[in-house]
């Protein structure tokens, strides 16, 4: 397989920022109950357990990051994964950490 050159500085601190927004769990909580499509704030809230002010401020966080889109319906706000590369990001992450933890349980069990 080739290899990509390398990035710029600036494409690199895209990245860490991008990272960043997704150390939070919460948000990851969150960007999870999108996989299956667009919920309202109250609907994330009674998902995730958090506070409404809570996950507003991880909501607005991601939708700046532009990892979340935002639409607002008379008084009903509702959101939706704006970045569909994230579908992706998360299978790979996820995946190779289940299949992490599958091995050490399977090593545990053994």
């Amino acid at each position: 397989m080739a290899r990509k050159a390398p990035l710029s500085d600036d494409a690199l601190e895209l990245v860490a920022r991008r990272f960043a927004v997704l150390s939070e769990p919460m948000r990851l909580r969150l960007i999870q109950a999108l996989f299956d499509g667009e919920r309202s704030v109250g609907e994330l809230v009674a998902a995730t357990g958090g506070t409404q002010g809570n996950i507003s401020r991880h909501l607005q966080t991601l939708t700046q990051a532009h990892v979340l889109a935002r639409r607002k319906e008379g008084l009903q706000v509702y959101y939706s994964i704006a970045d569909p590369s994230i579908f992706r990001l998360c299978e790979l992450v996820c995946g190779s950490l289940e299949k992490s933890l599958t091995r050490q349980a399977g090593a545990f069990g053994a």
